[in-house]
């Protein structure tokens, strides 16, 4: 049998005579006989069976027959009836439900009775995003029809790191096993015995693992089919391989639950958009902006495995909790718990969260000594966080960078300003002077405490932030930084990226929502700081989450313009700032005059001119993952090479070798710490000036037997200063103007290595021993 394919087909195995198709354990029985093509829309019929069964999971969660009886008459009579006759037990229950039934009615009545609507809403959303996501990464890389060696090419750099670590414990002979296996994994860094727990944020893989595991001996032990496995013949003269669908296949079990996650994400911003607004209407601004500039959103689509894909959505979730604490006057115990653990949800995945979250304190902080906030509901957040910091840091079992960072070291200090500042400055006024001591003793209480933890921990493994920050602002450079600043997502935001956001109207709404916002800041701190009576005062203590959301967008603002990157945490916070323009609190002078759905569907009609032709760019993008150089290299590797051989090469490179070999590698692209800096700043001396015979030296040092050498790194230029010999010639001026030592291996290697292979695109270099 044939599917037709892009460029493929899929067979099933051949049969011999009276043999029925083989399948693997878990695989499906169900025939490719009348399958249609496969597309991405094939997938949409799953998608439509998940949401029947979470309708029914939504109806199901309406009764609640386990609720316990509050106090009150019915539960006297229960106790009065201790050993009484059936028939009095009978009367007592009778009681019992219709104080239940009463209490139901008073929350039907008091409750949005639209309130099921709204989440009926956001689960559409979610679906959508959810459709949207795996239909572009289904066109992209044609997943579904790729082999298992395939689809680990297909994780590149950091990306094939971590799921390289998913693999380990799902092949390993117990969970347990396998989360011991890489708590003591001598592969990565070799010979260094590392806990990679505690490096790489690799809880997300954790969890996973554990699912996949519980999953397949569940289905194994109920004997229902998990995967197909076909025979894909791939053409040009290419060796047939097997490629296996369904959730029973590691790599699409680990992409799935991925894009799963990041649909639930759009549910949360439809959901965050209706409360920060106070209309579904702002819901659906929110999640048609992230449509409409979806690139510009998020890269999940392209890149599953990175750690922002499992981080993100929690700092979604941490802000609809957080925009509600800031709203509501009292917090509840409740609220801050909640806090807490999206907090430790949205650090655990992701190294770079802290950075996020000190941009959210700042803001906090600013708001309240703005008198916005109370200083008593900020330290409430602030316990949050800490208790969240220190939950983290046990659990990445005591992961130094997290004590040391600018986070830690902000919540201290504004802790403390919290508590000295009404003894120290005495003052009953709010004057503007006040604000601008109390802000430059946060700034230099971060810096300070900052570095003085680091110097007492000995911790440099995040002195690279610094160099690249110095990068921006005086032209620093040096090798660690280069290596950042050359690539495309380190460097500035694009002129371009203000241009698309134009042209789909977003950033003109949100300029108009963020002018209305200062200027009734700006309204109430002229109040504030005049003879304004208390009443008018607190009044305006109502606005400090629309004042926090502008803050916090200034923040991400600078983030994105300096390190394009994390436009990540910009865009979509445009999207939720565009829901306030159906916000009744800053725009109700103007829907007293036009109806709100006239204007905002108007809106919509205008973004969607754009927005359209984005969407329709991003459904035309069809591509079929191909790598024959490394493919080739790799299968060489497991035949020609030892299980204990170690190999060094370029960081991308190394994470497939580890992945799909298991060989030891001696570094890899997970570069935050100083150590692995200092390692990859060896290996690539292979692209510096530097003689052969002192290269030769520090790799045999690092244990190295075999090299891969890429010629394109040692000509690539992505601009000027950015090849690896003109990076080394700001570490290495000494040597500068020789022939890069990469161009003479290319020619010939002896005689301090050996030529072992070759193809268009890869050398191994074996070293000998001297």
């Amino acid at each position: 049998m044939v599917v037709p394919t892009r460029g493929r087909n899929k067979e099933s195995p051949p049969l011999k005579p009276g043999q029925q198709q083989h399948q693997s354990p878990g695989a499906s029985p169900t025939s490719g006989r009348g399958r249609p093509p496969h597309s991405p829309g094939w997938q949409v019929p799953g998608g439509a069976r998940a949401m029947r069964k979470g309708g029914g999971g939504r109806r199901a969660a309406r009764s609640d027959p386990q609720r316990p009886c509050r106090e009150g008459p019915a539960a006297e009579g229960e106790r009065d009836v201790l050993g009484a006759a059936p028939l009095r037990l009978l009367r007592v229950c009778r009681d019992r439900l219709r104080v239940f039934v009463d209490d139901r009615k008073a929350f039907v009545v008091k409750a949005d009775s639209k309130i099921w609507l709204t989440f009926l809403l956001a689960a559409v959303a979610g679906v959508l995003h959810w459709c949207h996501i795996t239909t572009l990464f289904e066109n992209d890389r044609h997943f579904s029809h790729l082999s298992t060696l395939e689809r680990e090419m297909a994780f590149r750099t950091e990306m094939g790191l971590y799921y390289s670590y998913f693999k380990i414990i799902i092949e390993a002979p117990s969970f347990w096993n396998g989360v011991w296996a890489i708590m003591n994994d001598r592969i990565t860094e070799y010979p260094l015995v590392i806990n990679t727990l505690q490096r790489f944020n690799l809880y997300p893989e954790v969890v996973l693992a554990s699912w996949y595991r519980i999953y397949t001996a569940l289905m194994d032990f109920l004997g229902v089919p998990t995967k197909t496995c076909w025979t894909v013949n791939r053409g040009k003269g290419l060796s047939p391989v097997e490629s296996c669908e369904g959730l029973g296949d590691p790599a699409s079990f680990y992409v799935a639950v991925i894009f799963l996650l990041n649909g639930l994400m759009m549910s949360l911003f439809f959901i965050y958009g209706t409360y920060l607004s106070g209309s579904r209407l702002g819901g659906l601004v929110t999640v048609m902006c992230f449509f409409f500039n979806h690139g510009e959103c998020t890269r999940v689509m392209w890149t599953p495995p990175l750690r922002e894909s499992f981080s993100y959505p929690f700092l979604v979730l941490q802000m609809l909790l957080l925009t509600y604490i800031l709203r509501i006057p009292n917090i509840n115990t409740g609220s801050l718990i909640a806090l807490c653990v999206s907090n430790i949800f949205f650090m655990l995945p992701w190294q770079f969260a802290q950075f996020v979250l000190l941009t959210q304190i700042a803001s906090l902080f600013a708001v309240c000594i703005m008198g916005y906030i109370d200083s008593c509901k900020l330290q409430k957040i602030l316990s949050a966080h800490m208790v969240s910091l220190v939950v983290c840091f046990i659990l990445m079992f005591g992961n130094s960078m997290l004590l040391t960072s600018y986070y830690a070291a902000s919540l201290v200090v504004i802790w403390g300003i919290l508590e000295l500042s009404p003894k120290v400055l005495k003052s009953s006024r709010r004057e503007v002077c006040l604000w601008v001591i109390e802000g430059c003793a946060w700034l230099f209480g971060t810096v300070t405490l900052k570095y003085l933890t680091s110097l007492a921990f000995g911790i440099a493994d995040d002195a690279h932030i610094g160099n690249i920050l110095k990068s921006k602002f005086i032209g620093y450079k040096d090798f660690d930084t280069l290596m950042y600043t050359c690539a495309a997502e380190f460097d500035f935001m694009e002129k371009e990226t203000p241009v698309r956001y134009t042209k789909t109207l977003l950033l003109p709404v949100v300029l108009v929502v963020f002018g209305v916002i200062i200027k009734r800041a700006i309204k109430y701190l002229m109040w504030a700081l005049s003879q304004a009576g208390q009443y008018e005062r607190e009044e305006r203590f109502n606005h400090g989450e629309l004042v926090y959301h502008a803050l916090q967008l200034l923040a991400y603002s600078v983030l994105a313009i300096l390190i394009m990157r994390l436009k990540l945490f910009l865009t979509p916070h445009l999207c939720v700032m565009a829901s306030l323009v159906c916000s009744k609190q800053l725009f109700g002078w103007l829907y007293s005059k036009i109806q709100p759905k006239t204007l905002v569907f108007a809106i919509l009609a205008l973004m969607a001119i754009e927005g359209s032709a984005n969407l329709q760019t991003q459904w035309n993008i069809m591509g079929e993952f191909s790598n024959l150089p490394q493919e080739e290299l790799l299968e060489w590797i497991k035949v020609n090479t030892r299980q204990d051989a170690v190999f060094a090469g370029a960081m991308p490179t190394m994470a497939s070798v580890k992945l799909s070999t298991l060989r030891p590698i001696v570094n890899h692209p997970h570069y935050e710490d100083a150590g692995l800096r200092a390692r990859t700043k060896v290996v690539y001396s292979m692209y510096s000036r530097k003689p052969a015979k002192e290269v030769k030296r520090e790799l045999i040092k690092l244990g190295v037997n075999y090299y891969i050498l890429e010629e394109s790194l040692c000509v690539s230029r992505k601009k000027p200063g950015c090849s690896m010999p003109e990076i080394w010639d700001v570490e290495d001026p000494a040597n500068s103007g020789k022939i890069p030592l990469c161009t003479l291996m290319s020619k010939d290697s002896r005689p301090y290595f050996i030529t072992v292979f070759e193809n268009s695109n890869y050398r191994v270099l074996k070293i000998p021993k001297e």
